[in-house]
């Protein structure tokens, strides 16, 4: 997008908001003493972030460049920006320090924050207090400028509502700008030391400045930080561990614990159980993502992932986020579907990760609701549009649903790798057939789900599919198998690709001792 469209977009996607919920207000708020604004369209996050983006040593050097040139005319970043540095290797910081550039993106607020993953993953952390208090108040839209790979709708943080994507010199400049709604190729970024307005052209490093800093990157700096990559830091190196084979599990640990895919497995495959009488846990729209499957980003405190955490001794400030626990399947399963901007047709008065358990009417998170239908060994199924799965390749947003007691997910589409995780955790996959859709079939969640003879499976076969309403009326479709090969038609009679794979190792002949 060109850097003058920008406000233009910002509005537009903000006015389809405005269309349900009063005008916002811009909120005073305090920071280290200083009372600020902070306003519709306010950036709050800007980061130089990715593992990709940031191999790119000419827009790296760049954004080094505008940062220098940037301090120089007495520019700082808004005091309501939280800015990081987090590149995807060492070696960035090693050839931003041989071209003096480091001190001027500190100045900036740029500091670095570590290496991999962190805001294009839901890794941002939290914002001020202030300024989390402040965007909830006005019921302001702000906005997020990273280097990432990732902007889908609350991946970067909660209270975030537009994530953009751009280089790295130009998260820089928002960070300097501090609202969406000004055009940076226009409008002036801020005042100079000398009162004067300074332009983003006034800061802009030319293609002779980037080229000469580029000329500094040499092979010796790889060498020396890819030859001890798997030496680690003190600090690691430091860390005391067993010798032992197999990994000791800690079953008082929050971060890394046994999970549970294992447990009852037989030897041989028992025969697939057909479904009767499934529940819909949640009926959704088109292109859900994996985001909105199973969120990588923070936990909220009344959550139920949040509220396994404090009832385990972690305190609020330590939950960390979703991606961090994934080596913990009670809070990644806790997580499942509790994005807080999924909507759930079941309940479409209530956004987030909730639904209503059917027999009782009753309003649940979703893991509450699940939990619930297991007691009762009801199995569950998923109603979804067009594009199911689309985003990420994430393999927890199978893992989750497979824990929750998902057995059925019927879409009028699937994206293609996350359709093939779902196979692989033992979740059938099944498409409406052409021009039948959830609204066609006037589904509201309270039907019951019924799908025979999983015995007789072929990959893209027809396979009926039996809705009923609890007044007693049925409905039979042909559903499309998406089982699209015969090896995932072997992984789903094994339970998954999981359970596939340890028996075959089992069932291999062991060799004669030497």
């Amino acid at each position: 997008m060109a850097l003058p469209a920008v406000p233009g977009a910002f509005k537009a996607t903000d006015e389809l908001a405005l269309g349900k919920r009063a005008e916002p207000v811009a909120q005073p708020f305090e920071l280290d003493g200083e009372t600020y604004r902070l306003d519709q369209g306010a950036v709050v996050i800007a980061a130089i972030t990715s593992c990709t983006n940031t191999s790119n040593a000419n827009i790296l050097m760049a954004a080094g460049l505008l940062a220098r040139n940037a301090v120089k005319k007495g520019l700082r970043s808004k005091p309501w920006v939280k800015t990081s540095l987090a590149p995807g290797s060492k070696v960035v910081t090693d050839y931003l320090a041989a071209a003096g550039l480091t001190p001027y993106l500190d100045q900036l607020g740029f500091n670095l924050v570590g290496y991999g993953c962190t805001t294009c993953i839901g890794n941002s952390g939290p914002l001020k207090p202030s300024i989390e208090a402040a965007i909830k108040a006005g019921d302001l839209t702000v906005g997020a400028v990273l280097s990432g790979n990732r902007n889908f709708e609350g991946r970067i943080h909660p209270l975030v509502k537009t994530n953009w994507l751009a280089s790295p010199p130009l998260v820089v400049a928002y960070a300097l700008a501090g609202n969406m709604l000004i055009n940076v190729s226009e409008n002036p970024l801020g005042s100079g030391t000398d009162g004067k307005p300074v332009y983003l052209r006034d800061i802009w490093p030319s293609s002779e400045e980037i080229a000469e800093a580029v000329a500094l990157v040499n092979s010796e700096m790889f060498h020396k930080e890819y030859g001890e990559v798997f030496t680690g830091s003190h600090e690691w190196r430091s860390i005391a561990v067993n010798r032992d084979a197999t990994y000791q599990w800690q079953p008082d640990s929050t971060y890394i614990r046994l999970t549970p895919f294992f447990e009852d497995m037989l030897h041989q495959p028992k025969p697939v159980e057909n479904i009767r009488g499934a529940r819909i846990l949640a009926m959704l729209g088109d292109s859900v993502t994996t985001d909105y499957i199973s969120p990588a980003g923070n936990i909220k405190v009344d959550s139920p992932a949040g509220r396994y955490l404090q009832q385990h001794g972690v305190s609020t400030e330590d939950f960390n986020s979703y991606g961090s626990r994934r080596g913990n399947h009670e809070v990644m399963m806790r997580g499942t579907f509790a994005n807080i901007r999924i909507r759930n047709e079941m309940v479409p008065d209530i956004e987030g990760g909730y639904t209503r358990h059917v027999p009782s009417g009753e309003a649940l998170a979703i893991y509450d609701a699940a939990m619930r239908y297991a007691a009762e060994q009801v199995p569950l199924a998923i109603i979804a549009g067009k594009e199911y799965g689309s985003g990420s390749s994430r393999d927890w947003a199978a893992k989750g649903p497979r824990l929750l007691g998902i057995r059925v997910v019927i879409a009028e589409s699937f994206e293609r790798i996350h359709r093939s995780n779902l196979i692989g955790m033992g979740i059938l996959t099944l498409e409406f057939p052409h021009g039948e859709t959830r609204k066609t079939l006037g589904l509201s969640g309270d039907e019951t789900i019924d799908v025979p003879d999983l015995a007789a499976l072929k990959p893209g076969c027809d396979v009926p599919v039996t809705f009923t309403w609890p007044d007693g009326r049925r409905r039979t479709i042909e559903a499309r198998c998406r089982i699209d090969t015969g090896n995932e038609l072997t992984y789903y009679r094994h339970d998954g690709i999981l359970h596939y794979v340890i028996r075959n190792m089992l069932n291999e002949p062991v060799g004669d001792p030497a």
